[in-house]
């Protein structure tokens, strides 16, 4: 969810991204207003906004209402796509009940709008004919205001991936073939359709089908990568990428030998040992820190207590959301019968999965001979 994205800081403990796309459409919408001036450009592109988030406070009150953990938003010009902190609040948001309330929050919500807004501009009088063409445009704002609401809201009921109407879409396929296939096949008709979206744009001379369908093909690339990487991840146990061959230190070691340690070895952070039993984690730079500015003392002065572990049988995909949920966490040791029998970094996590990548595949190409 990071690349091409800005990060908006974090909201209610949720990370909160907007991709950089809306700066596209930021240039499309002062383009589309060459002929009355920039403003109204600007108008134009803040009715998508208003749009957008209509319908994501919708989705946001709507995963409350479910008790659904968000970990992250990634906000497209098409509407968010949610990143959940656990299996069970995915796993809720998208099975039985919870993925048609989730579905519908948003169409109902912009079609609610339409309609005040509507009722709101004919009751107050004065020259607005909601029904002349072109419908959206930047002469008329407050007429493009009403049916971008309805355009967004309706747009989500296409049985396009990741649309709302694609979401049930994947969901019926998921009964039959499982989340992951039916992940792939729910994308591949996203971007079917959203072909046909733009190939239609281009016949019946209408931007808005073009920029809708372009922005549809992007998403339904993201959450097909996000599908892949989850089946990854999900695969991926422990014991296969841990580093085994790693540093300790112990609560009575001095922090001029703990400085030592960090010389001779590749480790950012250490765990800490007492015996066979796991009390603290330290870091390479609070070793320097604490040494510069209080001079020589113990480990144990300066090791965090505040630590998540890992067993050999978790799956990659259950560390990754530890680490993410950790705020600043950076190592995870793993442990088995009370021991520390690995570790996992994210300094070393993507050089490890890399590693097992071309493993699986060198292991594959012997089976097939």
């Amino acid at each position: 969810m990071r690349g091409w994205s800005i990060p908006l800081g974090r909201w209610l403990g949720v990370e909160l991204r907007i991709h950089t796309f809306f700066l596209l459409l930021a240039v499309v919408c002062l383009g589309l207003s060459a002929s009355n001036g920039p403003l109204r450009g600007v108008g134009l592109f803040m009715a998508l906004v208003a749009a957008v988030l209509v319908r994501e406070v919708a989705r946001l009150l709507a995963a409350a209402w479910l008790g659904l953990q968000l970990r992250a938003i990634l906000v497209l010009p098409i509407g968010g796509m949610f990143a959940y902190a656990t299996p069970e609040s995915q796993e809720a948001a998208n099975q039985g009940a919870g993925q048609f309330v989730m579905a519908l929050a948003g169409p109902l919500a912009n079609g609610a709008t339409a309609l005040a807004l509507a009722a709101a501009f004919t009751g107050a009088g004065g020259d607005i004919n909601l029904f002349q063409h072109p419908w959206i445009t930047p002469a008329y704002l407050l007429r493009s205001m009403v049916w971008m609401q309805a355009f967004l809201g309706l747009l989500h009921l296409v049985p396009a991936y990741p649309l709302d109407g694609g979401r049930l879409l994947r969901g019926s396929f998921a009964r039959k073939q499982g989340l992951a296939p039916a992940g792939r096949a729910a994308a591949s008709v996203g971007q079917l359709l959203a072909l046909v979206g733009m190939i239609a744009g281009m016949l019946l001379h209408s931007p808005w089908l073009i920029i809708a369908g372009f922005f549809i093909m992007i998403g339904a690339q993201i959450e097909d990568q996000g599908v892949f990487f989850q089946s990854v991840v999900d695969t991926v146990h422990m014991r296969e990428v841990m580093l085994t061959d790693f540093a300790t230190l112990s609560p009575s070691d001095t922090l001029a030998d703990a400085l030592y340690r960090c010389v001779h070895s590749l480790q950012e952070d250490f765990p800490v040992v007492r015996g066979p039993q796991l009390v603290g984690i330290v870091s390479r730079h609070r070793i320097v820190e604490a040494l510069r500015n209080e001079g020589n003392g113990y480990v144990q002065s300066v090791m965090s207590r505040a630590f998540q572990v890992a067993r050999p049988e978790d799956t990659l995909g259950t560390t990754i959301r530890r680490i993410s949920a950790g705020h600043g966490l950076t190592l995870i040791p793993v442990t088995e019968s009370g021991r520390v029998v690995g570790i996992i970094s994210v300094q070393n996590l993507m050089s490890s999965m890399s590693l097992l990548a071309e493993q699986r595949r060198i292991e594959r190409m012997e089976a097939g001979e």
